[in-house]
C-alpha cells in the first residue's frame, strides 16, 4: 500500500496550491533498505505540488547510516533536517514545515517571531522522537519554524528507532529529548512559551531592533477577556462574540490539555475523535468569529478593580469582564527523584514513551480512569505493568478494572504511598513505596515509572485574588461566577465537578451567558 493514497494525495494538493515559491527536498544516498520507503514519501510529496522538488545531495562525499533529508529554499538550506522517515504524526510536522518555509500556515505573531530571532546563535538542536509520540510534532515543528525564522538556527528530527546506540549513550527514555552538545538538557512536552523561555536561558537574547519592546504594551480594551483556550474558553469565547461583545482569548497554548489526549469516545453526538483533531475543529470554529486570539501568551496578575491583565510578556489589557478558563496540567508526585528522572524512566505520557520499555518492568502510579487506561496501553508493549494506588481499591470505571485485571502481564499493588523514585545517577532503578495496611516501607525495581495521578488546577496567578479551595480551584456559583465581581470562572479550573471536556464547554457558556446577563442588568438598572 502507498504511504500517501490517493486521498492523502488530493488533500495534500489542496494544502499546498497556495505555495509560491519552489522547495527542495534533498535526500542523503545511503544503502539503508529504507531508503526506497523514504524516497517514496518524498515523491508522494512532489506529485502533491509542482513546487516541491525531490532530489539527492550530490555534494555528499560519503553516504548516511539511515535515510535523511533536509528542507532547502531557493537561498539554501533551512537549517530544517529530518533523520528517519517521518510517518505517523511526524508527517504533520513535515507537511507544516513546507508550509512555513513558503511562508503559510500558523506562524507565530510579531513579539514572538522577534524573541526566535533575537535568540543568540549558534544554536544547534536534535530532537529525538518517536513515531508514536503525540507530544513530539508540536516541538518538532515549533523548532523548525525557529530556524526558518532564525539565521543561525539548525534543527534535526531525529527517529531514535535509527540510533539506539546513541540514545543509550545519551541516557534517553522519554520524548521528545531535545539535544545540545551531546548534552540532554530538556525531555518531554513543552509549550512553544516554555520552550522559548528554556531557549532564551541556554543561549541569551539580544535586544529587539525593529519591534518596540512589549514592556507596557497596551493591547487595548475588550468588553470580554477570555484566560484559557481549551474547550471552555474556546466555547466561552464564541458565546461572548455571539452577544455582539468585543472579545480576546489570551493563551498559552490553544487547546489545551485536549491536545495531548487520544482517543475520545464521550463526546455526545461524536462516536470517536482525537484531541488534535478536536483541537483543530474548536481553532477553526473560534477563528470563524472576530475573536482577538493571544496565542503563546501567559497571564502574570489580574487588577481586579480596573480588570487590567497583565502578560508576563510586558503587555497587557483591559476588559470590562474576565472568564478564567485555564484548564489543569498533569499533577506531579512531589517526591524525590521525580523530576531528577524526567526523560530518564519518569514519564507521564504512556503512548509517547511506552515504547522505550518494550519488554521490560514499569509502574503505573494511580488507580483513575488515566491510571488504570495507561496500564492497559503499556501492558501491549512492556514486559510486565505493576499499578500501584493509594487507596484500598481503584477508583477507575469498573469495566476499565475488568479489563486490565483480565491481561496476564499486570498486577496490582493497593494502599500503596509512592515515597521515592530510586535511580543509578543516569536512570531509573525502581521505588520504593510505603505499605499503608502494614506501614512498612518496600522496594520494587523497575525500570520507568508511569506517573498518572490526575490533574492540578492552573490558577496559580488567580490565587490571593479570588476565592481557591486548598487544591487551588477556583471557588464558582451555578453560573460561573467567582468571588469577585465581573470575573467568572468555567471548567476544570473550577470547582464544577466531573472534569469532561463537554462539561466544560458547557460551564464556558454558562460564564458568558451569566457575564452578558450581568451586563444587560446593569444596562438595565442604571
Amino acid at each position: 500500500m502507498s504511504l500517501i493514497d490517493a486521498e492523502m494525495k488530493s488533500q495534500l494538493s489542496a494544502a499546498f496550491q497556495s505555495l509560491e515559491h519552489t522547495l527542495d527536498l534533498v535526500y542523503e544516498p545511503t544503502s539503508h533498505p529504507d531508503q526506497g520507503e523514504l524516497l517514496e514519501l518524498l515523491h508522494g510529496l512532489a506529485e502533491s505540488s509542482p513546487r516541491i522538488v525531490v532530489r539527492q545531495n550530490v555534494q555528499s562525499n560519503q553516504q548516511s547510516p539511515y535515510p535523511r533529508f533536509s528542507l532547502h529554499r531557493a537561498e539554501g538550506p533551512t537549517g530544517i533536517t529530518f533523520h528517519g522517515i517521518p510517518g505517523g504524526h511526524e508527517f504533520t510536522s513535515l507537511v507544516v514545515a513546507i508550509l512555513n518555509a513558503d511562508g503559510k500556515g500558523k506562524l507565530p505573531d510579531s513579539l514572538m517571531r522577534e524573541r526566535i530571532r533575537n535568540l543568540k546563535g549558534p544554536i544547534r538542536i536534535q530532537t529525538y522522537i518517536s513515531l508514536t509520540c503525540e507530544n513530539c510534532p508540536d516541538v518538532v515543528q515549533a523548532l523548525n519554524l525557529m530556524s526558518l525564522l532564525h539565521p543561525d538556527f539548525k534543527h534535526d528530527m531525529i527517529d531514535g528507532g535509527y540510533v539506539p546506540e546513541t540514545i543509550e549513550k545519551l541516557g534517553i527514555q522519554g520524548v521528545p529529548s531535545l539535544v545540545e552538545n551531546q548534552e540532554l538538557w530538556h525531555s518531554g512536552r513543552i509549550s512553544l512559551l516554555d520552550l522559548m523561555t528554556k531557549l532564551e536561558d541556554r543561549f541569551g537574547k539580544g535586544q529587539s531592533q525593529t519591534t518596540a519592546a512589549p514592556a507596557n504594551r497596551d493591547l487595548g480594551f475588550f468588553d470580554v477577556a477570555v484566560i484559557g483556550g481549551g474547550p471552555a474558553g474556546a466555547s466561552a469565547a464564541i458565546y461572548s462574540v455571539r452577544k455582539g461583545l468585543k472579545t480576546a482569548l489570551i493563551a498559552e497554548k490553544f487547546g489545551g490539555q485536549v491536545q495531548e489526549t487520544k482517543g475520545i469516545e464521550n463526546l455526545i453526538s461524536i462516536p470517536y475523535t482525537e484531541g488534535p483533531q478536536l483541537v483543530a475543529q474548536l481553532n477553526q470554529h473560534v477563528s470563524s468569529y472576530p475573536v482577538q486570539i493571544l496565542d503563546n501568551r501567559r497571564v502574570q496578575s489580574i487588577d481586579a478593580e480596573g480588570r487590567v491583565i497583565h502578560l508576563e510578556s510586558g503587555e497587557f489589557l483591559k476588559a470590562n469582564s474576565v472568564i478564567i478558563s485555564t484548564g489543569a496540567k498533569w499533577r506531579e508526585l512531589g517526591i524525590p527523584g521525580e523530576r531528577e528522572y524526567i526523560g530518564r524512566g519518569v514519564a507521564f505520557c504512556p503512548h509517547c514513551d511506552g515504547p522505550y520499555y518494550k519488554g521490560k518492568k514499569v509502574a503505573v502510579i494511580g488507580g483513575g480512569n488515566s491510571g488504570v487506561e495507561a496500564a492497559i496501553d503499556l501492558a501491549g508493549i512492556v514486559g510486565e505493568v505493576v499499578l500501584l494506588e493509594f487507596s484500598s481499591t481503584l477508583k477507575a470505571d469498573q469495566i476499565l478494572v475488568n479489563r486490565l485485571k483480565s491481561l496476564p502481564n499486570t498486577s496490582i499493588v493497593t494502599s500503596a504511598q509512592t515515597v521515592k523514585i530510586l535511580g543509578d545517577g543516569k536512570k531509573v532503578r525502581g521505588l520504593e513505596y510505603k505499605d499503608l495496611k502494614e506501614g512498612a516501607l518496600k522496594e520494587i525495581q523497575f525500570d520507568g515509572v508511569f506517573v498518572q495521578i490526575g490533574l492540578v488546577p492552573n490558577s496559580q496567578f488567580a490565587k490571593g485574588l479570588i476565592e481557591t479551595t486548598q487544591y487551588g480551584e477556583i471557588v464558582v456559583d451555578g453560573k460561573g461566577r467567582t468571588s469577585i465581581p465581573w470575573i467568572y470562572a468555567a471548567g476544570d479550573v473550577t470547582t464544577t465537578p466531573f472534569k469532561q471536556i463537554i462539561i466544560a464547554m458547557g460551564e464556558g457558556a454558562k460564564a458568558a451567558l451569566a457575564s452578558f446577563e450581568d451586563r444587560m442588568y446593569v444596562k438595565a438598572t442604571s
